[in-house]
């Protein structure tokens, strides 16, 4: 149950501070009351498990999501109440942070206030996207179908998520064995042959690879803690810059511009889109507002703001699909087909069919990409170490035969 913390006037006018547990801030005000307590201010403290070092409430995983949405779904579908419903999911929940939330909703709820403006309340648990359409489908009284689709679409995105990071994880690993056994290589191995080389170096018969080899491990040897430091620091100030605006619009931009892989984010960035709005137009949210969740569901600044022109078009009496061509950013397929579900009036059932295709085809050409990738890694690696090695071999041999 969640705690709420207080600060109350007693009968004599004495301020007094503490914690009391209550499923909402009304139901707190009347405990406090029950102890002849006169409230000044009561506020959420939940407790420290669900909360991050920072004190911000701790994430939910999509999967859990997923399945919350489809169990109450089922729960109001069988006849059973709201509130039974909320007290029946908080039981059920393993997730601290998921059991709190219900609770707190349940609080909110049974004070009058609409499910789906208790669940905005917590952004970084209910999406935009899902609060909207759980709004539609109160209003519209289809409340289960909307849940069963919001736990649809996220249990998707779980999957295309995963489908991504297992097709990014081998390279990774590569990458970053090769780079732990190529620094260990120049730290620790390459400066031994630095005495062995010196009469060579005297003699002025050092190969310039070998010299150049010997002076960068050397550096690292000594100074690599210096240059680790400043890696560590210059990663910390682009995740700060990388949290403004004007950083997030650069990153975005760098990320396009990517060969080969910047046009696979486009695309998924673009069904990702489609499928938003697909299902939101489906659920009954107006298109304006639509276009809003979408853009910003996206997940790239360029795309959306692509679709805030779209949306003042639209405003205008415009189409959505002539602005959406003229951004450049969508392809000249998927334009065509939202231009005939504009026609058709179908667009709800056409934006799901294209985000589909594409993502089909996205995922092709990223398996591809990444089979192309793990090789070409390997090569790279590869010639590194062969030109570390070489770099060593040939001044070794050229002493030899010097003897």
């Amino acid at each position: 149950m969640p705690t709420f913390a207080y600060t109350a006037r007693d009968l004599t006018g004495k301020q007094i501070t503490g914690t009391v547990d209550a499923t909402g801030e009304r139901e707190a005000a009347a405990l406090l009351a029950e102890r002849s307590l006169f409230p000044v201010q009561v506020s959420d403290a939940s407790p420290a498990a669900s909360r991050s070092l920072f004190g911000k409430r701790k994430k939910v995983k999509g999967q859990t999501m997923a399945i919350f949405y489809a169990q109450m779904a089922s729960l109001l579908r069988a006849g059973v109440p709201m509130i039974r419903s909320l007290n029946v999911l908080s039981e059920q929940s393993s997730d601290a942070v998921l059991k709190e939330v219900i609770l707190e909703i349940r609080g909110r709820v049974e004070e009058g206030e609409p499910i789906g403006d208790s669940m905005a309340r917590y952004p970084d648990i209910f999406s935009d996207m899902a609060c909207n359409m759980v709004r539609a489908g109160t209003e519209g009284g289809f409340l289960e179908d909307a849940l069963d689709r919001v736990g649809a679409f996220t249990e998707l995105q779980e999957d295309l998520k995963g489908r991504t990071i297992s097709a990014m994880a081998y390279p990774i690993f590569l990458f970053s064995v090769g780079t732990v056994v190529l620094s260990a290589l120049l730290v620790f191995f390459v400066p031994k042959f630095d005495m062995l080389f010196d009469r060579l170096r005297r003699n002025d018969q050092m190969p310039t690879a070998t010299e150049w080899l010997l002076t960068f491990s050397n550096f690292l040897q000594s100074y690599g803690w210096i240059l680790l430091a400043a890696i560590l620091g210059g990663l910390v100030f682009a995740k700060v810059k990388l949290e403004t605006d004007a950083g997030k619009a650069f990153a975005d931009r760098a990320k396009l511009k990517i060969p080969v892989l910047g046009n696979i984010l486009m695309n998924l960035a673009v069904a990702r889109f489609c499928r938003v709005l697909g299902t939101l137009l489906g659920n009954g949210v107006p298109i304006l507002k639509s276009l809003e969740i979408s853009g910003t569901a996206a997940g790239n600044r360029l795309l959306q703001d692509s679709v805030a022109d779209a949306s003042e078009n639209i405003k205008g009496g415009d189409s959505l699909a002539s602005p959406l061509r003229a951004s450049g950013h969508f392809p000249a397929s998927v334009v065509e087909m939202i231009s005939v579900g504009e026609e058709s009036n179908s667009l709800d059932t056409v934006l799901p069919d294209i985000a589909d295709s594409l993502e089909k085809t996205t995922f092709r050409r990223l398996d591809l990409f990444v089979r192309l990738l793990e090789p070409i890694m390997l090569l790279v690696m590869a010639i590194l170490v062969l030109g570390v090695v070489m770099a060593l071999l040939v001044p070794v041999l050229k002493s030899s035969t010097t003897l």
